[in-house]
């Protein structure tokens, strides 16, 4: 049957009109005032916005720590908090491990989503151990496999962190192929030097976290990384972003005409490192830490400017009991990463488009329509127009609401936004004309997600 969602204003990274929406065949079929609705199935959206599904290019589901540890949200869980916050498209990160293949890396993700994600989701592969076998598998990943991103962790010592030869090796051979190379942007051998201080002083509360890793670490990884992009004539992306001196790296190198785009995460423009010193600080253990509420603005800043391009979630559901709780005694053991995949629309609405630090074009844009670019799925994705798939939010920007633990969906024991009050609510989503979610409830079954297959980087 046919659908018609009726009498809502249209809001798209560009414009802002009154249209109804016509979808059928799981695409946006006509846009207009005044379709006809006979034999359609009618969704009023009067006094509502309408845009396109978001997509959240930076999650982690079902992923392993380590070997006794794994994400309590999988891919149905994960999925289902997802679309009931608006997200129609998430991309998550299938993770290499010594002497892996990144074919096997990728299977193994394959294996996790298939029949479990309700929503349309792709791959960045995640690179740790690049042999020669692996590089020669870049080209065939990205064109065989649709997956032409690929990350490289800057951080995290003797685990999952590549030296600059590895990080510069892989930027020159996904750039000669149609790749973008993504990083994590913190010094690792200078993060476990201070570290090793704050032990041998007996400092490893959860209150000396971000003390450990503080934002000068974050501005000379990025500062690096840019300069090997730079050598490379590779784009560059940087993930969650979370310092004014990160901000300061991207913007100069793209005022320089750089290829280099940058994330933010919520819980970066809205929360600050007073968190740790709660009782229950453990919570929002994770990397890059909170930073001072001093560095929240020129994060908005950025985001309204265009220096930053996207925000995503980092989502990494860790309870707090019987996984974060195993080392509060010592925070450099302590898993880390916060769940927000279902927050982000309400949170980012709030506090960015009410608050009138972006307007409501540039929030789809950064959540929608920028991703889909950078990451190969527009005009599939990211936009309302003829043609598109039908992934759209009725947005009821009336409601208000505090995000608690026991509205989202989640399996996590807690929310990271817990207690902050917000306005806005995804009332309808569809995803390619399937309708998810109704009044704000689940009403999608199991699977029914499809994995998409992405194209090479061209720059936006």
């Amino acid at each position: 049957m046919q659908t018609v969602i009726a009498g809502g204003t249209i809001v798209t990274a560009a414009s802002t009109y009154e249209a109804d929406v016509l979808i059928n065949g799981g695409r946006i079929a006509l846009l207009g005032e005044g379709l006809p609705t006979e034999g359609s199935e009618v969704v009023d959206a009067a006094g509502k916005f309408v845009f396109p599904g978001a997509l959240d290019v930076h999650t982690h589901l079902d992923t392993p720590w380590g070997t006794q540890y794994t994400t309590v949200d999988d891919w149905r869980s994960g999925t289902v908090g997802a679309v009931c916050g608006g997200t129609t498209t998430l991309v998550d990160f299938a993770l290499q491990t010594e002497g892996q293949a990144l074919r096997e890396a990728i299977d193994g993700w394959h294996a996790k989503a298939e029949g479990n994600a309700v929503i349309d989701y792709g791959f960045h592969a995640m690179i740790m151990d690049l042999t020669d076998s692996v590089q020669a598998e870049i080209p065939r990943v990205i064109q065989d496999e649709g997956i032409p991103s690929f990350k490289v962790f800057m951080a995290y010592k003797g685990v999952v962190q590549a030296d600059d030869e590895t990080l510069l090796h892989t930027m020159f051979t996904a750039a000669e192929h149609g790749g973008l190379t993504m990083v994590h942007a913190e010094n690792g051998d200078a993060t476990v030097v201070l570290q090793n201080r704050f032990a041998e002083r007996g400092d490893l509360g959860v209150e000396f976290w971000p003390k450990s890793r503080p934002p000068e670490l974050e501005a000379e990884a990025a500062h690096r990384a840019i300069t090997l992009a730079g050598l490379a004539g590779a784009p560059l992306y940087i993930v969650h972003v979370s310092s004014a001196g990160a901000v300061a790296e991207i913007s100069r190198a793209r005022a320089s005409g750089q290829a280099i785009y940058g994330e933010t995460c919520p819980q970066y423009l809205v929360l600050d490192e007073d968190r740790y010193t709660q009782p229950d600080g453990a919570k929002w253990v994770m990397a890059p830490p909170l930073r001072h509420a001093s560095h929240q603005e020129p994060l908005w800043r950025a985001l309204a400017s265009g220096n930053l391009q996207t925000v995503a979630t980092d989502h990494s559901a860790w309870p707090l009991k019987d996984f974060k709780d195993q080392s509060l005694d010592d925070f450099r053991y302590m898993i880390q990463g916060v769940p927000g995949v279902e927050e982000r629309l309400s949170t980012l609405y709030t506090y960015g488009v009410q608050a009138g630090r972006i307007t409501f074009n540039r929030f789809v844009d950064v959540t929608s329509t920028g991703p889909a670019k950078l990451f190969g799925l527009y005009p599939q994705k990211g936009d309302i127009a003829v043609g598109s798939d039908a992934d759209l939010v009725v947005w009821d920007a009336e409601v208000e609401w505090m995000l608690t633990k026991d509205k989202l969906h989640g399996n996590t024991d807690y929310c990271t936004f817990e207690g902050i009050p917000v306005r806005g609510r995804a009332s309808h989503v569809f995803s390619r004309g399937r309708a998810l979610v109704r009044e704000g409830d689940y009403v999608g079954g199991k699977g029914g997600g499809r994995f998409l297959r992405r194209a090479a980087f061209a720059t936006p």
